[in-house]
């Protein structure tokens, strides 16, 4: 794959001109609206910090949880802003729309090193439309935005890797209209992915954690035939410790895929690595009592909430020896700190490899929210994607619209 990047487009020269940046700002917030892990903001800086030191009109695009096609106070881009304006040391202006009265006002008001950002772009319910002509509709009015007042065309770089799965208004419509580009994240994120898929030194190890093995099955059968070994956690695992013919008590699990994971299991017997104990409790609770039995004797009345010491130290010496790790999905409940030991170990044995010269990627979502939460170093890992979905699309082999569009 071949992409005009943030570099072609500086060395065009961008000052006076308006850019359209489809950012990932999709941050969490509490309950209180506050920004519990800017992990992305920060990402987005190193393109926006480019653009605004090259005299760009920078108008950037963004959205934040999932509105229903209309506005929603709850999840205004207004905290992102606020957090946006301290990173970049300016302000950043946040439209009250997404591309009515306001946001073309304020677009046109921008002067150079001016950065814009516009409310967010799923108050618009054509964003996330199936209806072709719908989302180029608003593509056309986001392109607008950054035309020249000659009616010369703007640019759009695409940085928000979080979002490149997904064939959206922001995302793929208006790439087909206006100049396009790879940003920096997009760029960094493509280069390391196309590594795991294909020039990976060995030994190649996978880590998958999180709730359900629906969300990674493809990405199990497309690693099996590539990796040397494929360690299961999270809440995951109790599917597959299930088609073992184990009780798994009251823990997560999917029975319309045991018959699936008993064919994985057969199929990649000598790959796939399940854990040895688990931390269980009688509730999903941060005060619950957690308890450690084997994986073979979990009671019925109680649920695993993490991978056991014992896993730990078994896949701690499997990583120890690889030479490239993906890992996608935390081992447990990290957010309670009683069953964050699992998630916690594996990362650290995951940075162990890293500081001695292992190619380690931490594929996004939930694992790169760990790793901040749990405050480990973010230079441990080689790289952390901003993109869970996105990451897990591409080593599947999926074709993503978002990078699609940018190769043409």
């Amino acid at each position: 794959m071949t992409l005009k990047t943030l570099d072609d487009l500086l060395a065009e020269g961008v000052s006076g001109r308006g850019v359209l940046v489809r950012s990932d700002l999709n941050v969490p917030l509490d309950d209180a609206g506050s920004i519990t892990d800017p992990g992305r903001i920060t990402a987005s800086v190193p393109t926006l910090q480019a653009l605004v030191e090259a005299g760009a009109k920078v108008v950037v695009t963004a959205h934040l949880g999932r509105p229903k096609g209309a506005p929603d106070p709850a999840l205004s881009l207004a905290p992102v802003a606020a957090a946006l304006s301290e990173q970049l040391g300016q302000h950043v202006q946040l439209a009250g729309d997404v591309v009515g009265s306001d946001a073309l006002a304020r677009a046109e008001g921008l002067t150079d090193g001016d950065v814009l950002l516009l409310e967010n772009i799923r108050f618009d319910p054509r964003e996330t439309s199936k209806d072709d002509g719908e989302r180029v509709a608003l593509a056309r009015q986001l392109a607008e935005l950054v035309s020249g007042a000659d009616g010369s065309p703007g640019a759009f770089v695409s940085d928000g890797f979080g979002v490149v799965h997904r064939k959206q208004a922001s995302v793929y419509d208006v790439a087909t209209l206006l100049p396009h580009y790879a940003g920096t994240l997009v760029a960094a994120e493509t280069q390391v992915l196309e590594q795991l898929t294909s020039s990976t030194d060995r030994p190649y190890a996978v880590v998958l954690g999180g709730s359900k093995v629906s969300d990674k099955l493809a990405v199990i059968e497309s690693l099996a035939t590539k990796a040397d070994s494929i360690v299961i956690g999270g809440g995951m695992c109790f599917t597959f410790l299930a088609a073992q013919g184990l009780s798994v008590g009251t823990s997560l699990l999917e029975t319309d895929m045991v018959d699936t994971c008993r064919r994985l299991l057969d199929t990649y017997a000598d790959v796939l690595r399940l854990p040895v104990d688990i931390v269980v409790a009688d509730k999903f609770s941060a005060d619950a009592t957690p308890e450690t039995v084997a994986a073979d004797q979990i009671p019925d009345d109680k649920m695993g909430l993490d991978i056991g010491p014992g896993s730990v130290q078994r896949f701690t010496a499997l990583l120890s020896n690889a030479q490239t790790i993906f890992w996608n999905g935390p081992m447990g409940v990290f957010e309670f700190p009683a069953f964050a030991a699992g998630t916690k170990g594996v990362a650290e044995a995951i940075a162990a490899a890293t500081a001695k010269g292992a190619f380690s990627v931490v594929g996004g979502g939930d694992s790169a929210a760990a790793v901040r939460a749990l405050g480990l170093p973010a230079d441990g890992f080689s790289h952390i994607s901003t993109g869970g979905g996105a990451s897990l699309e591409y080593l599947e082999g999926k074709t993503l619209p978002g990078l699609e569009v940018l190769d043409q």
